[in-house]
């Protein structure tokens, strides 16, 4: 079983995953261009992380942030409903967490730099090496805070 956490966003989406002992699988950001997420090649990317194994797809669960324009507002939620799309095709079960549950269980507070701080020290092998990779440490972080909730 692989448990498969994703991130949402336009351009700063990703998604991580560990299998049923916490082993690291992989992650990585989730491809987009002009403005739209590319769904094909995310639904590829997808797949061959997931690789014929058993899954559970576990995506936080967003909403609008107060202070944004309604174009970048709009852009968010469709690449949220892409994404959402993309995963329910995959034909497993999928989950939506809210960050303030998982974060909470995870001892995290809303600070990117503590999710990367312990997805480095949980997943010392993934790509995390940039400060924008944040977005792949919290798709992994989310993955495992399901993986320790339902083993």
């Amino acid at each position: 079983m692989i448990y498969v956490g994703i991130d949402p966003g336009l351009r700063s989406g990703a998604v991580g995953a560990v299998d049923h002992n916490g082993k690291y699988i992989g992650c990585f950001d989730i491809p987009s261009g002009d403005k739209r997420i590319d769904v094909k090649k995310f639904r590829f990317q997808l797949n061959s992380l997931i690789d014929g194994q058993d899954a559970e797809i576990i995506i936080e669960l967003v909403n609008p942030m107060p202070g944004q324009g309604s174009v970048s507002t709009g852009g968010f939620m469709r690449a949220a409903g892409a994404i959402e799309t993309v995963a329910t095709l995959t034909y497993f079960p999928v989950h939506f967490i809210a960050p303030r549950l998982w974060k909470k269980a995870m001892g995290l507070t809303s600070e990117k730099a503590d999710s990367l701080t312990m997805a480095r020290a949980l997943f010392p092998q993934a790509s995390l090496a940039r400060k924008k990779d944040n977005n792949r440490a919290e798709a992994l972080l989310l993955a495992e805070y399901y993986r320790r909730e339902n083993v």
